[in-house]
C-alpha cells in the first residue's frame, strides 16, 4: 500500500484562551516588557557607576521587577503556548501506542488508488521523519537514519485499531551534510578524491564529513599533489596527531615540517639552571648559545627583573567631530570612571584584569590603547572580549560611537611600532651579568675593551645611523625565534618580541664586563594556542613551565619571558665575542655550512 497524506484538523491556538483583543494585549504587554528592561538596565549601570549596592532596591524598582517578571510570563506563555500543546496533546492510546497530533494518512491501493475497506490509517511516528520510501523501503541519502513506524489501520465497523504494517522511514539529513553521501563515498577514498577536485566536496570540511583528521590530511594532499602536478614526497605526513590541531592551530593541513630542536645551557639565571630548547634551521645559533650560557655559568650567573606585564589591545571609533572624540578621550582617561570601566572589562575573564588605558587622537578617530594582566596565557583573546565589553558598555553613553574595527594598531600586534618600544606589551624583561676578565679571554676568546668598543659602534651607533626601531642589539630575534617556535608560541610575534638593547660596560676598574638587555615586549605564554601541542608541550615541560601557575597565576609566563632574555643575554654574549675575535667567518663556514652533494641530494 501507499501512504498519502490527508488534511488535518486545525490545531489549538494561543488565542483561543484569550478574551481580550489580541494585538491589543500584546502591544501593552510588549511595550511593558522592554521600558522595564531599558528602565532597569539603566539603574544597573547608574549603581555601577556610582558604587551603589546592587541589592538596595528602592519601591520604583521593587514594582519595576515584577512587572518586568509579569510581562515576561505572558509573553513566555503566549508563544509558549502551541510548543506545550505538542507535548500535552501527544498521549497512549488503548493500544498503547503513541499518536502524535499529526497529520493522518489513508491506505491507498496502488492497484486502483482508491481507499481500501474504507479504512483511515495513522502512521506513528517520532519527529523527525521527513519522507517514506516505499519503493524498497531504503534510505535515500546516508547522512539520513532509517527508523520503522507502526501504520494503524482504524476499522470504523468495530471501533478499533488495527497493526497493519512496519515501514523504514527516512529521516531529515543533518545540516552538514550538503550533498548526498553513499556508503561508497565514505569508504573509497579515490572517490573522495574525485569529489574534492570536482568541486562537489570542500576540501576544508573533509575532517566533518569523514571524522577522521588524519584521513582528511592524507585525502587533501593527494588532491594537491593532483592538482599542481608536483609531488609533496619529502613533507611528513604519518607520526603527527592532526586531532589535536582542529580547530585550534592550523586549518586545512597536509602535513608536518620537521624543525631540529637543540638544547643551549645550562643557562644560570636567579640562582635556578635551565635547559634552553631551540627550534632552528641556522648551524652555530645553539653552539654560540651555548658558549654563552657557559661563559655565564662560571662567572656566576645572571639576574633578571619583569618590568611590567600587560597586554594591549586598542580598537579605533570615530565620531562626526573632533571634539566628540575628544569628549571620549577624556571619559576613558578620567581616573574616576576607570573603576567602573574596569570592572565591565575583568567580567569577560577570571585572569584579565585592566591596568591601564591610553588614548591618542587623529582628527575625529580615536584610538583607545586598552592593556591588561593575562595571567599565563599570551592573552590576545582574552583583552580582545575585555575591550568588546567595554564599547559594548560606552554605546550608551556616546550612541554616535561607530566602532571601525577592533583593533587599529596602536595595540601593536606583530609589527615594529615605537609604542612597544617606548610603553612595552606583554612581559617587559631586563637581564644582566657580570662576566669575569678571565672567562671573557679563556672561553670567549676576546677581551672586555674590544667588546665594549664593538658594542658601542655596532649597536649602539649603527643602529642609530641605520635607524632602527628597537634593534639595538646583535641578534636577539635569532635566540627568541627559535625558542618561540621550540615552545609553541606565535612566531610572528618575534617582531615586537625581539625588541633589545644590548648595553656593555667595563667594571671592577675594567677588568670584568657587564652586560645588559632590555627587552620592553617579550610577548609569551604557557597555555593556549600552540603551547597545548605534544611536542611543544614538552619542551615547556624542559623548562619548568608547562601549563597554568596553579598558586601564582601568571608566574610561569613571566618565568618563561625572563628565561627568553637570558638566553638572548648569552646569544648576544658569544656572537660580540666571534665578531669582536674575528670568529665569526670560520664559524659559520665550520658549522653552517653543507658537505653534501646538492644535485645529488635534490635528484
Amino acid at each position: 500500500m501507499e501512504l498519502r497524506r490527508r488534511s488535518s484538523s486545525a490545531a489549538a491556538k494561543a488565542s483561543d484562551a484569550l478574551p481580550l483583543p489580541l494585538h491589543l494585549t500584546n502591544a501593552v504587554f510588549f511595550t511593558l516588557f522592554f521600558s522595564l528592561a531599558y528602565y532597569l538596565l539603566n539603574r544597573w549601570r547608574d549603581k555601577i557607576r556610582t558604587s551603589s549596592p546592587l541589592h538596595l532596591l528602592t519601591l520604583s524598582d521593587i514594582v519595576a521587577i515584577f512587572a518586568f517578571l509579569a510581562s515576561f510570563i505572558y509573553l513566555l506563555g503566549f508563544f509558549g503556548i502551541h510548543f506545550v500543546q505538542s507535548f500535552v496533546a501527544t498521549r497512549p492510546n488503548e493500544e498503547g501506542l503513541v499518536s502524535p497530533p499529526s497529520p493522518t494518512f489513508q491506505c491507498i491501493d496502488k492497484a486502483d488508488n482508491e481507499n481500501t475497506n474504507g479504512s483511515v490509517s495513522k502512521v506513528v511516528r517520532r519527529p523527525p521523519f521527513q519522507y517514506i520510501d516505499g519503493t524498497d523501503n531504503e534510505n535515500i541519502n546516508v547522512c539520513s537514519v532509517r527508523k520503522e513506524v507502526r501504520v494503524l489501520s482504524f476499522d470504523r465497523a468495530n471501533n478499533k485499531n488495527i497493526v497493519d504494517s512496519v515501514v523504514k522511514v527516512a529521516s531529515r539529513p543533518p545540516l552538514q551534510c550538503t550533498k548526498p553521501i553513499s556508503t561508497e563515498f565514505i569508504d573509497n577514498d579515490d572517490i573522495i578524491v574525485d569529489s574534492v577536485i570536482n568541486g562537489t566536496v570542500p576540501s576544508y570540511s573533509l575532517e566533518s564529513h569523514l571524522g577522521d583528521c588524519g584521513r582528511a590530511a592524507t585525502i587533501r594532499r593527494e588532491v594537491l599533489q593532483r592538482v599542481t602536478g608536483r609531488s609533496l614526497a619529502g613533507l611528513p605526513l604519518e607520526g603527527f596527531d592532526y586531532e589535536a590541531i582542529l580547530g585550534q592551530c592550523c586549518e586545512m593541513p597536509v602535513g608536518y615540517v620537521q624543525v631540529p630542536v637543540g638544547v643551549a645551557g645550562p643557562l644560570l639565571l636567579d640562582g635556578v639552571e635551565y635547559t634552553v630548547p631551540m627550534a632552528t634551521t641556522e648551524g652555530c645559533l645553539v653552539a654560540s648559545t651555548n658558549r654563552g650560557c657557559k661563559a655565564i655559568y662560571v662567572s656566576g650567573g645572571a639576574s633578571s627583573v619583569v618590568l611590567r606585564d600587560a597586554m594591549s589591545r586598542a580598537p579605533v571609533v570615530r565620531f562626526a567631530t573632533a571634539n566628540r572624540a575628544a569628549e571620549l578621550k577624556f571619559f576613558l582617561e578620567d581616573p574616576l570612571n576607570f573603576d567602573t570601566l574596569a570592572v565591565v572589562f575583568n567580567k569577560s575573564s577570571r585572569f584579565g584584569r585592566l591596568q591601564n588605558i591610553k588614548c591618542s587622537i587623529a582628527g575625529k578617530n580615536v584610538y583607545a590603547r586598552f592593556t591588561c594582566s593575562t595571567g599565563d596565557a599570551m592573552g590576545m583573546n582574552m583583552v580582545s572580549k575585555g575591550v568588546q565589553n567595554v564599547l559594548d558598555f560606552l554605546q550608551s553613553d556616546f550612541p554616535d560611537m561607530d566602532v571601525i574595527g577592533i583593533s587599529g594598531n596602536y595595540c601593536a600586534d606583530k609589527k615594529p611600532a615605537a609604542v612597544n618600544w617606548i610603553e612595552g606589551r606583554g612581559k617587559s624583561v631586563v637581564c644582566e651579568a657580570i662576566i669575569k676578565e678571565d672567562v671573557v679571554k679563556k672561553v670567549l676568546k676576546t677581551n672586555v675593551a674590544a667588546l665594549v668598543e664593538l658594542n658601542m659602534l655596532k649597536n649602539l651607533a649603527g643602529s642609530a645611523v641605520a635607524g632602527a626601531l628597537g634593534g639595538f642589539n646583535a641578534h636577539a630575534s635569532n635566540i627568541v625565534s627559535a625558542i618561540f617556535i621550540a615552545t609553541g608560541q606565535d612566531p610572528a610575534q618575534n617582531v615586537e618580541s625581539s625588541h633589545c638593547i644590548t648595553m656593555m660596560e667595563a667594571v671592577n676598574d675594567g677588568k670584568d664586563l657587564h652586560i645588559s638587555v632590555t627587552m620592553p615586549s617579550i610577548e609569551v605564554g604557557t597555555v593556549g594556542g600552540g603551547t597545548q601541542l605534544p611536542s611543544q608541550s614538552a619542551c615547556l615541560n624542559l623548562l619548568g613551565v608547562k601549563g597554568a601557575s596553579k598558586d601564582s597565576p601568571g608566574s610561569n609566563s613571566r618565568l618563561l619571558a625572563t628565561i627568553v632574555a637570558g638566553s638572548v643575554l648569552a646569544g648576544e654574549l658569544s656572537l660580540m665575542s666571534a665578531i669582536a675575535a674575528g670568529q665569526l667567518v670560520k664559524s659559520h663556514m665550520k658549522y653552517n655550512r653543507s658537505s653534501k652533494d646538492m644535485s645529488k641530494v635534490s635528484s
